[in-house]
């Protein structure tokens, strides 16, 4: 039997927020899965790209990593110079090759973007024995352009060539047509992937299509956006092995626990009810602040973090931080974020705590009766949410009258025990300008609601203010 690669690409996903050690976590999983390929992002920019692909290429141990470049010669080297540790590299060269996206997005005509894929296919190859050319749009290109720079691509050096049918617009055996018409001109030497889009919600029947017409790689998603769908592509391949004469390297018997762990990490959005995202953001690596550091370099971490704070809240910012920092080693960005909720601005509370009540379960819909208090009134709002803090936050809003953008929401252990203390840290945004709140109770739902009205005062004491 052949066996079939199937290409993860989860992390290339822009639903997808995870942290830098999350994202660590996810390529473990995968490769523990026995994926045959794990694509990763790009190198961008920024220093921590170089940091997250080298960070994952030395945690994952049998699968291939396999990384996208750019067409110039100095983010390939960039990207190789991340990846060249990884026990299983691979290079990347996409391109779009329909004639209204070459325009559209590299405003190249279609000899031009051929010489310049090429050229960035020979750049790989000097570095890496395994390059992949990524022909994207591939099924709304000219059929004879397809052909001819797919044989460039293999010309200069590409091991391995993958259409796409990015709009998801073929049926199955449209697709697996097209596929055919490729694969009969192509070397045996080289491996076909395929990628497709599931706009028809018919992306996992297509790509099994194509297997059946030669192709030998497969892009899909232990997480699936808009993508062929891991699972079911090895349910399928494990259940019709025989008819397909394919096999996979995946371990079936791990795939509901492994997959179920991935679906969990990566689904951070809120329900449709909730106006609230789930709060996850990529983590600020690499910025730590010392004893040393001077009261500049402190406010300039704080810009960073999006917070523009008066002169007195910028020195109260600062003694607060190196009371702390004289204690510590050093002080991370995330203690940097409750320095501010706890220090800047701290203002007369507008709206206080009087009462609440929340109802929670694996079996009903969480929700928040909450009372507060402004002034001498006491106000009452009752709110279904997707769990119990989030019920809170709309219960809070449902007596404020107004919703304010939730930019984030930590939860952090403060003492150890099963008595443990946790902190929340709210930060909302209201006319692009941040406001941090903090939280302290071993209750964390309650250190939650404290938090978001500490943040609520904030605003409500520079509305009335202004």
């Amino acid at each position: 039997m052949k066996q079939i690669r199937i290409s993860d690409v989860t992390m290339k996903a822009k639903a997808v927020t995870l942290s830098f050690r999350e994202k660590i976590e996810l390529a473990k999983l995968l490769d523990s899965l026995g994926v045959s390929v794990i694509e990763l992002e790009g190198i961008d920019s920024s220093r921590t790209d170089a940091l997250r692909i080298k960070s994952v290429a030395a945690a994952v141990k049998e699968s291939t990593v396999a990384v996208p470049v750019k067409l110039e010669e100095e983010n390939i080297e960039a990207v190789w110079n991340a990846l060249k540790l990884a026990k299983k590299p691979r290079l990347q060269v996409c391109a779009p090759i329909s004639s209204v996206q070459m325009e559209y997005l590299y405003h190249k005509k279609a000899e031009t973007m051929l010489e310049a894929v090429c050229n960035a296919v020979r750049v790989c190859r000097q570095y890496c024995t395994d390059v992949e050319f990524v022909a994207d749009d591939a099924t709304r290109a000219e059929p004879a352009f397809v052909k001819q720079i797919l044989a460039a691509a293999i010309e200069a050096g590409a091991t391995t060539v993958t259409v796409c049918d990015a709009a998801g617009s073929m049926l199955p055996d449209e697709f697996a047509a097209f596929v055919k018409d490729i694969k009969k001109d192509l070397p045996e030497n080289v491996c076909l992937g395929v990628s497709c889009a599931n706009a028809l919600s018919l992306a996992d029947a297509s790509a099994v299509a194509a297997v059946g017409m030669g192709a030998g790689e497969i892009k899909a998603a232990a997480y699936s956006v808009d993508t062929c769908d891991l699972s079911n592509v090895a349910k399928i391949i494990a259940a019709r092995a025989d008819t397909l004469d394919v096999t996979s390297s995946l371990r079936t018997a791990q795939l509901s626990r492994i997959v179920g762990q991935i679906i969990w990490m990566c689904q951070t959005e809120r329900k449709k009810t909730s106006p609230f995202d789930s709060g996850v953001r990529a983590e600020e690596a690499g910025i730590w602040l010392t004893t040393h550091d001077s009261m500049e370099a402190v406010l300039q971490a704080v810009e960073q973090l999006g917070y523009e704070l008066s002169d007195e809240d910028k020195t109260k910012v600062y003694d607060a931080f190196r009371a702390i920092a004289e204690k510590k080693e050093k002080v991370g960005i995330r203690e940097l974020d409750a320095i501010v909720a706890a220090a800047a601005m701290q203002v007369p509370s507008a709206y206080q705590l009087d009462t609440y009540v929340i109802n929670a379960g694996n079996t009903i819909a969480s929700s928040a009766h909450m009372r507060l208090r402004r002034d001498d009134a006491v106000l009452e709002g009752v709110c279904l949410g997707d769990g119990p803090i989030d019920a809170a936050f709309l219960a809070i809003e449902s007596i404020t009258g107004h919703h304010y953008e939730l930019d984030d929401f930590q939860i952090q252990a403060v003492t150890e025990g099963r008595e443990a203390m946790g902190q929340t840290i709210v930060r909302l945004r209201s006319n692009g300008k941040l406001y941090s709140g903090r939280g302290i109770s071993t209750d964390i739902v309650c250190a939650s609601i404290h938090a978001y009205l500490s943040a609520l005062n904030k605003i409500v004491y520079e509305e009335e203010e202004a």
